[in-house]
């Protein structure tokens, strides 16, 4: 694993062994990128705190800490000292129902927020829209401004303009000096900063052409009560536009927080009952009717039925449930009535874990993310500069009587400056990213992998359980011409067949007994095993012999030269081979007869053509990396398309063989189950570990894949390339916007051009660049999961002989 993802993956020094907390503030009053560094700084002064990092789009603060020296009451103080607001706090250190309190704690929040917004808002538009009117209308429309000045004289215009602009000044306007000129009396500026000093220099110089003009210089007493006012309400509407869009960034851990059943029907002393999702224990038995959504997770006591795990694997066609059968809070019961036994409840849930696991990953700050923090840094200082050199350079080298434009200028610099949007560019591109992902049944467990896995160069497979299903299974039933002859059919030799091997232990023979199903009506006697070779037995009239090639000569059977060229060519397709030969029980002089050859092998998943195809589609290497004999690893490579295959791979040499690939100075994902491929996982780049769809907690991998659909791997590497290009396109507009419209703003095009920004057009530029990245980032929902059109055509060929 990279250095960068290890420090994502692994959890600090302490946690384990208790020296550590960690807890999540949720924070209010959050607007740019200047806002999270002053709430990281706040926190990690704190004496006891390890960490904090703070997330715009979530309007988080998370926080590793020493709970002997610090609780989360100082953590809250330290955020309110800053400035700012603690809605709610979850985690170790806040109670057991401190993850449910807080996020209905940071609806209701949020909610106030935009309904405040949208009042601030109106107050602004009806006081705006007659001063926009009385001053750009009489400029813009001759006959209009003809008109008002023979109506309202200058003096009662500006009166009147005046207190229009005072209302929307120290009303709507008030909030950009609650948060702004604290912030500056920190000598910490932000974003409200720069909008209160833009408006106050605006208002304020035109209060004085009002009130006072004679201590102006000649000519210079001009009046910009619109500028101030147009600014704070197109400022605003920027912010509630921003937050509309911030809310859908949301949507899908909304989504997935929706999916768990407010009651549930409980069986308690043989009587129904429905009592709320929170009172059900451990161990109740659950009823779940057709159409009903199971509130927690258990397994399945009684009844059968399809259930739909759509929303937690990503897999659309609903899974057979029978008695014994593991069911997942959340997904949706279809057809039967089932009665399942509580396993787990609240945190502990599968669904609960997906949850934390793509908040974790939405809340963590990508490697790209650290270039914009040092900007950030020195951003608003940089633009306060600026914006005094502008007012300078206007006045000593502008034309004569232009102080009234050194003002404006200075105004437009200040307000057309956007750390918001460079706040935004990272953190709501993993938001989208990350909850699209969860719909497809993969999850980030950091922001880290997110990031490395779109550039990988090499995806490495684990072989059984991955690229195949992990269990041995009967392929082949080829049978002899004297099987026939003797009477006997496909089904019926099949029966005699698993009526013996039911005596023995081996895998194999666990695959020829599933197979055989009904058909083993009897029971074996005289069996008899000989290890490595085969097994006998008697079942009815027959004696039954299976095994090798060397056991059919020692009990005596023949194998022609075409039973010994088919067997070949099934072992080359990586199958193994079984011979079956019987004899009449009441004869002891009767050679036994080859009756069939049968083949079992480990069957490729479905989808694994698919997913290779795929991954070679995006230009990804694909190698295997398996212990079994080289013989079977490139059957089965041949079979699904793979060319690089490292195997009779000891598994701990697995991570040998992945920190082979990366002496080479190739990025690998490695692929498998999680548990016995666990050095492998922790020593590739990123780690990408096949779930079960009830076991998410697999503490070696990056990434989860909630079912074993190798698809996730193409798809998790393609939304990764999807969701880092549009993290580009929004820091490459977030810093050209600045990068170009500042020096506008100063006015660098006027010497040349005769171009002077207007502050009204600043502002409305600044709400813009924000939305801009919001929206691109909320172009990820459209994400459509990849498949391989190619794949389609020759998986049925390929797949043709791994038929019985």
């Amino acid at each position: 694993m990279t250095d960068t993802a290890a420090r994502q993956t692994e959890p600090v020094p302490g946690v384990l062994d208790g020296l550590l907390d960690s807890s999540e503030l949720s924070v209010a009053g959050m607007t740019c990128a200047s806002c999270v560094a002053r709430v990281e700084r706040a926190l990690k002064k704190v004496d006891g705190v390890a960490d904090a990092t703070v997330n715009l789009a979530t309007e988080r603060a998370s926080v590793t800490y020493q709970p002997g020296l610090v609780d989360v009451e100082r953590l809250s103080a330290a955020v309110k000292d800053a400035g700012y607001d603690v809605i709610a706090v979850s985690g170790a250190g806040a109670g057991s129902d401190a993850a449910d309190a807080a996020a209905a704690a940071e609806r209701e929040a949020r909610t106030l927020e935009m309904s405040r917004l949208r009042r601030d808002l109106m107050v602004a538009m009806a006081f705006t829209v007659p001063l926009f009117l009385m001053e750009m209308g009489a400029m813009l429309i001759a006959p209009f401004g003809e008109w008002l000045h023979h109506v309202v004289p200058v003096t009662t215009r500006n009166l009147i303009m005046f207190a229009l602009a005072t209302v929307v000044q120290f009303g709507p306007g008030m909030r950009f000096y609650r948060t702004g000129w604290p912030a500056l009396v920190r000598r910490s500026p932000d974003m409200n900063s720069l909008v209160l000093i833009g408006t106050s220099a605006a208002y304020g110089y035109s209060v004085v052409a009002t009130f006072l003009p004679g201590i102006l210089p000649a000519g210079a007493a001009h009046v910009y009560f619109e500028a101030s006012a147009v600014i704070v309400t197109l400022v605003l509407l920027g912010r509630y536009f921003e937050a509309r869009a911030k809310g859908r960034t949301g949507d899908a851990i909304r989504a997935l927080m929706e999916l768990r059943p407010e009651t549930a029907t409980v069986v308690r002393d043989g009587a129904a009952v429905v009592v709320d999702v929170a009172d059900i224990r451990v161990g109740d038995l659950v009823r779940v009717k057709p159409g009903e959504r199971l509130a927690v997770d258990g397994v399945v006591a009684a009844g059968s039925s399809f259930v739909d795990e759509s929303m937690i694997t990503g897999e659309p066609v609903p899974v057979g449930k029978e008695p014994g059968a593991e069911v997942v809070g959340g997904t949706i019961n279809s057809t039967g009535s089932l009665d399942y036994r509580v396993t787990r409840v609240g945190n502990d849930t599968v669904l609960a874990q997906i949850v934390a696991l793509v908040q974790a990953a939405q809340g963590a700050k990508l490697p790209i993310q650290a270039l914009v923090d040092k900007v950030v840094a020195y951003f608003v200082p940089a633009v306060l500069v600026v914006a005094a050199l502008t007012f300078v350079a206007w006045l000593v080298f502008g034309p004569e009587g232009t102080f009234g434009l050194a003002i404006v200028n200075t105004v437009a610099v200040l307000i057309i400056a956007c750390p918001c949007a460079m706040g935004l560019a990272t953190p709501t591109s993993v938001m989208v990213g990350t909850g699209k992902a969860a719909e497809l049944g993969v999850l980030f467990r950091n922001g880290a992998a997110l990031q490395a896995v779109g550039g990988a160069d090499v995806v490495a497979l684990d072989k059984t359980g991955t690229i195949t299903e992990g269990h041995p299974t009967l392929t082949d039933v080829r049978l002899a011409g004297a099987t026939a002859s003797l009477g006997l059919d496909r089904d019926t030799l099949l029966g005699l067949v698993a009526a013996v091997e039911a005596r023995s232990e081996h895998p194999i023979a666990g695959a020829i007994v599933a197979a055989a199903g009904p058909q083993r009506e009897h029971e074996a006697t005289d069996f008899e095993a000989v290890p490595g070779h085969g097994v006998s037995g008697t079942v009815g009239e027959w004696r039954v012999h299976a095994g090798s090639a060397r056991f059919m000569r020692q009990v005596g059977a023949h194998l022609d030269d075409d039973t010994v060229k088919e067997a070949g060519d099934l072992s080359t397709a990586g199958k193994g081979v079984i011979h079956v030969a019987i004899a009449p029980a009441a004869s002891l002089t009767e050679a036994p007869r080859l009756v069939a050859t049968l083949a079992i092998a480990d069957p490729v998943k479905e989808d694994s053509i698919e997913a290779v195809a795929a991954l070679k589609a995006l230009g990804v290497e694909v190698a295997m990396v398996t212990g079994d004999d080289a013989r079977t690893a490139n059957a089965v490579a041949r079979q699904v398309g793979i060319d690089t295959v490292l195997a009779e791979v000891l598994p701990g040499a697995k991570a040998e063989a992945v920190a082979s690939l990366q002496a080479e100075g190739k990025r690998v994902v490695f692929v498998g189950d999680g548990i016995n491929d666990a050095p492998a996982l922790a020593q590739a780049d990123v780690g990408m570990a096949i779930g079960s769809g009830t076991d998410v907690a697999i503490e070696a991998a990056d990434v989860v894949m909630m079912s074993g659909d190798l698809m996730g791997v193409p798809n998790a590497v393609s939304l990764s390339r999807a969701t880092i290009r549009n993290i580009k396109q929004n820091l490459f507009w977030a810093f050209a916007y600045n990068v170009v419209l500042i020096p506008v703003a100063a006015g660098v095009l006027y010497p040349a051009l005769g171009w002077l920004l207007s502050p009204m057009i600043a502002a409305a530029a600044m709400g813009l660049s924000s939305v801009f990245v919001v929206s691109n980032a909320l172009r990820l929902r459209f994400y459509r999961a990849r498949r391989s059109s190619g794949a389609n055509v020759d998986r049925s060929a390929r797949l043709a002989g791994a038929t019985v």
